[in-house]
Formats: structure tokens, sequence, C-alpha cells
């Protein structure tokens, strides 16, 4: 018996040294985000509609919740 198809399993891996994320869908890179708003953009991209990136239960975040980028909030100061 076939499985039924079920919802894709998003993974947001662990952050690189630079502070990117790759985004995942089982063995394909679907892009590298940079920002929580990133990871919602790959999925639009890639045809899945996530509407709340942060709870999601399709989302497994790795090495870190939405908010961790380490290395880039720097970038993101004020003067």
């Amino acid at each position: 018996m076939a499985h039924p198809t079920e919802h894709p399993h998003i993974v947001v891996h662990s952050p690189a040294l630079d502070g990117s994320r790759r985004v995942t869908e089982g063995d394909e890179t679907l892009g590298i985000a940079t920002h929580v708003d990133d990871v919602g953009e790959i999925l639009r991209l890639a045809d899945l509609y996530v509407t709340d990136v942060e709870e999601s239960d399709l989302i497994e975040w790795q090495g870190g919740g939405p908010d961790d980028w380490p290395g880039l909030s720097e970038h993101h100061e004020g003067p």
C-alpha cells in the first residue's frame, strides 16, 4: 500500500559560518536564507505556501529557531 501524500518536511539547517541557513525539502536544497523572511520567500518560490514559517509544524528548525541568525544580526544595526 502506498503512503498517502503528506505535507512536505522542510528543514532550516543550522547556521553556516556566515550566519546563512540552508533550506531543504528532502534531498533538495530550496535556497539559502539570511533572515526568517527569506525562508517564507524561498518556500513561496517553491510553491510551498506556509503562512507562518515561525510557528509551522511543517518546518524543522535545526541549530536554533527562527530568531537565530548568528553573525548576521550585527549587520542590521543602525549608525
